[in-house]
């Protein structure tokens, strides 16, 4: 038995010719389906299952979470969050969002045991084999197994496989005064004027081309550069001119219109489940409109609102 199935036996409590057949054939003990993406198209899901899970989550903690992530890679990792992406470009000025096409999905098999044997993080073929059919889906689309969207290995195998990539990137940009920093398959760039923005894709798309692994697409449909003339977003969140991270304008009229209505009692059961989502939200983004919310409407709705998420938890 090697050493890796041993620990897996004994963090489980599977036995060990059941953690092989599990992992042996976990490419195939998916459950996928689909969900809307936000500017049309579907996006597949993946769930593997359960004892895929439970096999999943034991690898995360015996070896995934001791593997190098790079301190640009601000999405899957505890203790940070779209807030600090946003914040490490808050003192810049234009901006330029890359973006890659079907980034988990182009993610494969091959490039995890490309990467333990460059780094030694598993030398035993047997345990690179094993880990390869635990961590990857068969995808009847794709060729090769592929990483599945869904896994809860998926999001940390991302950055570990894009460390390489990231260093890069940031090795590239010394001396520049351009930040970047990469939100899954959102990379972002800001400089202090546009002049400085010039070479960024050529930068890119060198590096893509110069690492072994994972081999990418650039989305072209969504690459774009703003500058301090209009609204620049990072994951979401509004650059305000004066080195602020917001919410937005926008987003701030929903909000007071959805606190009015909850006032008014025209918000269902669901809707103030909704709501009280999107104010936790803004408590660790913009705390301070949130206190704007309840000088406005008053501390008395702002807990009606909260105690909606309150009652979905207990359920």
């Amino acid at each position: 038995m090697s050493a890796l199935v041993a620990k897996l036996v004994l963090a489980t409590g599977i036995d060990q010719s059941s953690v092989r057949r599990i992992m042996l054939s976990a490419p195939r003990r998916y459950k996928s389906y689909y969900i809307a993406k936000r500017n049309g198209g579907l996006r597949k899901i993946s769930q593997p299952a359960r004892e895929v899970k439970v096999l999943q989550r034991a690898l995360i903690d015996l070896l995934l979470s001791d593997l190098p992530v790079h301190r640009t890679a601000m999405a899957y990792r505890v203790g940070t969050s779209i807030k600090d992406n946003a914040n490490a470009h808050k003192t810049s000025g234009p901006i330029i969002k890359i973006d890659f096409t079907n980034f988990f999905p182009s993610i494969k098999r091959s490039d995890w045991a490309d990467y333990c044997q460059k780094t030694g993080c598993l030398n035993d073929p047997t345990e690179i084999g094993l880990t390869s059919s635990l961590l990857f889906q068969y995808q009847k689309e794709h060729a090769s197994q592929r990483l599945a969207i869904g896994a809860p290995s998926s999001p940390m195998l991302s950055n570990i496989l894009m460390y390489e990539f990231d260093s890069e990137i940031e090795s590239r940009l010394q001396g520049t005064r351009i930040v970047y920093t990469r939100y899954a398959d959102d990379l972002t760039f800001s400089a202090p004027r546009t002049g400085y923005l010039h070479d960024v894709m050529k930068i890119v798309r060198e590096t893509m081309r110069a690492i072994p692994y994972p081999r990418l697409k650039i989305n072209p449909d969504k690459t774009t550069y703003v500058t301090t003339k209009y609204r620049r977003s990072v994951t979401g969140l509004t650059l305000s001119n004066d080195g602020r991270v917001t919410i937005g304008w926008r987003k701030k009229r929903e909000l007071h219109a959805a606190v009015h209505n909850a006032k008014l009692d025209k918000l269902n059961a669901k809707g103030l489940q909704a709501l009280a989502g999107y104010l936790a939200f803004v408590q660790s983004v913009e705390p301070s409109f949130l206190s704007v919310l309840r000088n406005k409407y008053g501390t008395e709705i702002i807990m009606k609102i909260k105690a909606a998420n309150v009652k979905k938890a207990l359920r």
